[in-house]
């Protein structure tokens, strides 16, 4: 009985105990870091002198801390600054606030009072103004409380007094940066501080520092008001006057933040009236600034000329009287208000005296007049630019020991801000014309590439004279192929005068030619514009530039001379606007034509010759010119297309021959219209993939044995391995592309990886590996329907639409089952249609140097290197930094690749690069000489494709499957034959 009685307590202790631990809730661990303001507390309490503690300082500063430990950190901080006495020490303290506020995730609203308390009991100036540094980091990160901006606001006016200087400028800086916009800096009358008392304004309280006796202080007090016009407070027009006077301080830094505040407010109250000093006169104020600015860029700081420069050209709404008188030396009538007849008449009349013509000046004024007062527009603004054309001046050992700089910095910020008011003012480019041509013979190469870029810009306004073009001419001379080649561009939109004028540019670019051979196609390209603007000027010069002869035959010129297609190119471009050019052509001028016009149909434009249409086989897409035949090539383009999508599946009769048909026609499409050239060549790429995986779905052979197609499987393997590298050429070659068209572009590729995973299930022996290809591709898959939800509407009756449908069935089969599967659904297909967007454009490269032409090999010694000078354009490239890369294949197989450096792109126009580097080339001894190949890559890696914002997705992706890397040949190659030479013995 006691045993029974023993053993049912038991059983209800045991369930008691249970559901004791059933209700309890489970212990959470809580990992927790050390403590930062612990750590620092015992560091700081063991510093036995102030070098200890300020090491101990110096080494918590470099460690990271967490938003939670900041607050119990900067309390330590304040409990040993006020036991500190080495200012060294709490200097570092005081830095140290302003550090720790800006912790991410930390608010330092909880640290405000105490960092202001600080301020009270220091009496050392450095400390004081870090400790004013650190509550402005501090009003900085709290952008959503006015009570505390307006804090640390009283804080930074009662502090204004302090005899430093250092004080008082971080106390400017505070209001600049923290003033309040929209209302005075007191609240009421009863409230603490001197900045109660009479109820000003910020900008009251900062411009009174304007005339402190430190020039860093004004300076500040400068930057300080920029500030505030930067955050949307407009600056009063009174503050004008006192910006002017600082014009003229002693120190540069004044000098140079006086011009950004009278620029400022030229810009704020352009239309304002000012009155000139001791003179009854009155000026538009942006006329006043424009002057005094003007003056400055004979300053002798070499940084407030190059300023005054560059503000000079934002001005645009200055006069143009004004404008015009910065390009002239001579001042204007010693700077006196000239009187017009009328009034002068009047004068004499009241007077009653005339001129007796016996005294020499008898009828000068009889008042005295001080022209330093009266001037109506400073002396400066006379001949200001040609000052800074001309700046010869190093700059000066001011202030702070500002190292000198060159003289090209002022002329070239004079050359930019001549070039930005002379496209808003035709009349003043025509005045700048000659002296930014007078640049071009400036010694340091910058300014001189830098003035040929300005006149290009301006070039719509300007004619140039026959002078003028000689000095642009003499630049061809250059060495330096970059001033050359922008010379070429800047003549391809220049007009010109006079026929001699063409004659003179022909002369010498054919003289440019003779001494680079390596400009050939910019020479070529420059005079076919040059043609084309100057029609009526070629018009008379023809006999002359042909070597025609209106009774006697002439010879025939050898078509291999660069020259004479050079002046073919003029001539022939000439012509597409002068209908009566052609009858001054001879027989075998016509023969030349239909020559370069197949050769270089990039130079040489369509003409109508009447009668010699079905001579030279002129169709009638090459006689179109203008909007009309590119209109009819679109629409042809677009008729291609849609004969395509009559196509229902990859296996109806006769799409093969419809399609290789459509190719043939967009690739000649492509030929005849550059224009269309990429989208042209787009579809047909697109379309040929399609035509090879019909041909690969060929019925007659998924219905044989698998041992009797080993052949015709190779070709197959072939073909889908061949759909997908053009399926990466369609997606990295191109720009412009859409998201559909990449899309679009992803499903041939998944098609190619299909019939892959079908070619290897029935010639691989292996489950492990057909397995593991299976789940590749259903990732595959499923990656496609994430990047491309959005366009799977568009994709109906598509492969993977079917796959999709399938998707849940092929999870759970049998890997022989999901091979099966595939090849029903990948032969049951449709062809999908490709709908093209607004412009697509194709990367190409063209490689200019080498030529490839020469028999003469390049010789050096075996085992050392040779340096091969590469030179080529590239057109419509993405990135071409990173992503172009240049190969060169020797006769034995080798193959090197090469990443040119960043510095060797160029980039002369929109979507348009020149690449100019070097190659450096090295092998053992050859017996003769042989060629090797040089070509250019375009690299790409599918995990940083920029058309599409789906690179969050790609990240998900493993970086071995997600990723791949790759090159596309996009450049012709080039041979050049080398011969490394045994070394001697």
């Amino acid at each position: 009985m006691a045993a029974h009685l023993k053993k049912r307590v038991y059983e209800e202790f045991s369930k008691v105990v249970q559901v004791t631990h059933e209700e309890a809730p489970a212990k959470k661990l809580r990992l927790s870091k050390p403590s930062k303001s612990a750590a620092l507390h015992v560091d700081l309490c063991k510093a036995s002198s102030s070098t200890d503690a300020l090491q101990y300082l110096l080494t918590f500063s470099r460690k990271p801390v967490e938003a939670e430990s900041v607050e119990g950190v900067v309390r330590i901080l304040l409990e040993h600054y006020y036991k500190e006495t080495d200012s060294s020490v709490r200097l570092k303290i005081a830095s140290l606030l302003g550090l720790l506020s800006k912790t991410p995730g930390f608010s330092p609203d909880c640290i405000v009072d105490d960092a202001i308390n600080t301020l009270s009991s220091e009496k050392s100036h450095q400390v004081l103004a870090q400790l004013l540094d650190s509550l402005l980091v501090i009003g900085s990160q709290l952008p959503e409380s006015p009570a505390v901006r307006l804090r640390l606001i009283e804080v930074a006016y009662k502090n204004l007094s302090d005899s430093s200087f250092g004080v008082r400028t971080k106390c400017l800086q505070l209001l600049g940066c923290l003033g309040l916009l929209e209302a005075p800096l007191g609240k009421d009358s009863d409230g603490p501080g001197p900045s109660l008392a009479a109820m000003r304004d910020v900008q009251s309280i900062i411009s009174d520092y304007f005339g402190d006796q430190d020039p860093r202080v004004r300076t500040a007090a400068l930057k300080a008001m920029l500030q505030l016009h930067e955050r949307g407070m407009k600056i009063h027009q009174i503050i004008y006057d006192q910006a002017c006077r600082l014009l003229s301080d002693d120190y540069e830094q004044v000098r140079s933040a006086a011009v950004q505040m009278v620029w400022v407010l030229s810009q704020l109250y352009p239309e304002s009236i000012v009155p000139i000093p001791s003179s009854n006169e009155e000026i538009r104020l942006v006329d006043d600034a424009f002057g005094k600015i003007s003056h400055m860029v004979s300053d002798g700081s070499w940084m407030v000329r190059v300023q005054a420069a560059k503000t000079l050209g934002s001005m645009l709404q200055v006069s143009p009287h004004f404008l015009e008188q910065t390009l002239d030396k001579k001042l204007m009538s010693d700077l006196r208000r000239k009187r017009t007849a009328h009034e002068r008449a009047k004068e004499l009349f009241a007077s009653g005296e005339f001129s007796s013509g016996r005294k020499w000046a008898d009828d000068a004024p009889k008042e005295k007049l001080d022209t330093n007062t009266v001037n109506l527009i400073a002396s400066g603004a006379c001949g200001a630019f040609v000052h800074g054309l001309e700046d010869e001046m190093f700059g000066s050992l001011q202030g702070d020991l500002i190292p000198c700089s060159p003289p090209s910095e002022v002329r070239n910020a004079a050359v930019e801000a001549l070039c930005q008011l002379a496209r808003s003012s035709p009349s003043f480019a025509e005045k700048c014309l000659d002296f930014l041509v007078d640049m071009f013979n400036d010694e340091i190469e910058e300014v001189r590439l830098q003035s040929i870029h300005v006149l290009r810009q301006i070039s719509t306004h300007i004619t140039l004279r026959e002078d003028q073009l000689d000095t642009v001419l003499a630049v061809l001379e250059d060495s330096s192929r970059d001033i050359r080649e922008a010379l070429h561009e800047l003549l391809c939109f220049t007009n010109v005068s006079t026929k001699e004028c063409i004659q003179l540019a022909l002369l010498e670019l054919l003289k440019n030619l003779n001494k680079y051979p390596t400009d050939r196609s910019s020479v070529w390209k420059c005079l076919k514009f040059l043609g084309s603007r100057h029609p009526t000027l070629v018009l008379p010069l023809v006999p002359e530039l042909l070597s025609t002869h209106p009774y006697f035959d002439t010879p025939e010129p050898d078509m291999d001379d660069p020259a004479y297609i050079a002046v073919l190119v003029l001539v022939f471009n000439a012509a597409t606007s002068c209908p009566t050019m052609p009858a001054l052509f001879s027989d075998h001028t016509f023969r030349h034509y239909a020559y370069l016009r197949d050769s270089l149909s990039h130079l040489v434009p369509p003409l109508r010759l009447p009668g010699r249409k079905q001579v030279y086989g002129l169709d009638s897409v090459d006689c179109g010119s203008g909007s009309g035949s590119v209109e009819s090539a679109q629409l042809f383009l677009q008729q291609s297309l849609n004969r395509v999508s009559t196509i229902q599946n990859l296996e109806a009769a006769g799409a093969p021959e419809l399609l290789d048909l459509t190719i043939r026609d967009l690739q000649r499409l492509g030929e005849l219209q550059t224009e269309l050239a990429g989208a042209a060549d787009f579809c047909a790429t697109f379309l040929r993939c399609q035509l090879l995986l019909m041909k690969a779905l060929q019925e007659k052979l998924w219905n044989i044995s698998v041992p009797l197609i080993l052949k015709q499987n190779i070709t197959v393997t072939a073909a889908a391995q061949q759909v997908l590298d053009e399926s990466y050429k369609l997606e990295f070659l191109y720009s412009g592309l859409e998201n559909r068209q990449v899309a679009t572009i992803h499903h041939v590729r998944l098609q190619a990886k299909a019939l892959q995973l079908i070619l290897a299930a029935r010639t691989r022996h292996g489950l492990d590996s057909l397995i593991s290809s299976c789940e590749k591709f259903l990732q595959d898959v499923e990656s496609f329907q994430r990047l491309f939800l959005t366009e799977l509407p568009h994709l109906q009756d598509s492969f993977v639409e079917k796959l999709l449908e399938l998707l849940p069935r092929l999870s759970s089969c049998k890997p022989v089952e999901q091979v099966k599967i595939l090849q029903t659904t990948l032969r049951q297909s449709g062809l999908l249609q490709l709908r093209l967007p607004e412009q697509i454009h194709r990367a190409t490269a063209t490689i200019i140097e080498p030529t490839g032409e020469s028999d003469n090999p390049l010789r050096f010694t075996s085992g050392l290197v040779v340096a091969l000078d590469i030179d080529a354009t590239l057109e419509h490239v993405q990135d071409p930094q990173n992503s172009v890369k240049v190969q060169v294949l020797y006769p034995d197989g080798q193959s090197h690749v090469i990443h040119p450096k960043p510095a060797d792109f160029r980039k002369p126009g929109p979507n348009r690069h020149r690449l100019i580097t070097q190659v450096y080339l090295s092998h053992t001894a050859w017996t003769e000489p042989s060629q090797i190949e040089v070509r250019l890559l375009l690299a790409y890696s599918s995990s940083c494709s920029s058309r599409l914002g789906w690179t969050d997705a790609m990240d998900s992706l493993h970086p071995a499957e997600g990723t791949v890397e790759g090159t596309i040949p996009f450049s012709k190659h080039v041979k050049v034959f080398i011969m490394p030479k045994p070394a001697r013995r």
